[in-house]
């Protein structure tokens, strides 16, 4: 399956979340209220540091898909999208800037592992956040000026991201 093949699958499905790898679906599991919550709360520190920094951005917390190929589509937990305003039909992220997936049981392995390199993949991608509840912990990797992945852990403090220009408190992550 192709990533418009699986666009037009997912939208068309009353229940459930799905992911394609490699051409084929991922089914997402039920998520725990701990994780939605913070979704929620990352997705609300974001925009509220786009708002104040006047940027040209806009968060979204799930929901919009991000192609990796032609036969890869994530749909990750929280992001950033820059530039022009997305048409309200669309389904995939056109200039995601920061991808977010917050840990669970299942994903633990793929979301610090495969998608590190997928995401990187992307052109406009400059930070991908791993947000761990049980430790408190996020996990930065970002796009280096010499094209190679840096990864610094986090367990309090500022979080600057540049590109797109901001600045976030890490207790917001977990709310």
């Amino acid at each position: 399956m192709d990533v418009q093949a699986f666009l037009a699958f997912a939208e068309g499905q009353e229940r459930g979340r799905f992911e394609l790898w490699r051409g084929e679906l991922v089914a997402m599991a039920p998520e725990r209220a701990e994780h939605v919550r913070a979704k929620f709360a990352v997705s609300r520190a974001f925009a509220a540091a786009i708002q104040y920094a006047g940027l040209p951005c806009e968060a979204f917390v799930d929901g919009l898909a991000v192609a990796i190929d032609a036969e890869t589509a994530y749909e990750p937990d929280a992001l950033v999208n820059c530039g022009e305003r997305i048409p309200a039909g669309s389904l995939l992220a056109p200039a995601p800037v920061v991808v977010v997936e917050v840990v669970s049981p299942s994903s633990h392995k793929r979301d610090t592992s495969l998608k590190v390199d997928g995401y990187f993949s992307v052109a406009t991608i400059a930070h991908y956040l791993v947000v761990i509840l049980s430790k408190r912990v996020v996990l930065h990797y970002r796009r280096e000026s010499d094209e190679r992945i840096g990864l610094t852990i986090l367990r309090a403090g500022t979080l600057t991201l540049d590109p797109p220009g901001m600045t976030l408190e890490l207790a917001e992550f977990f709310a």
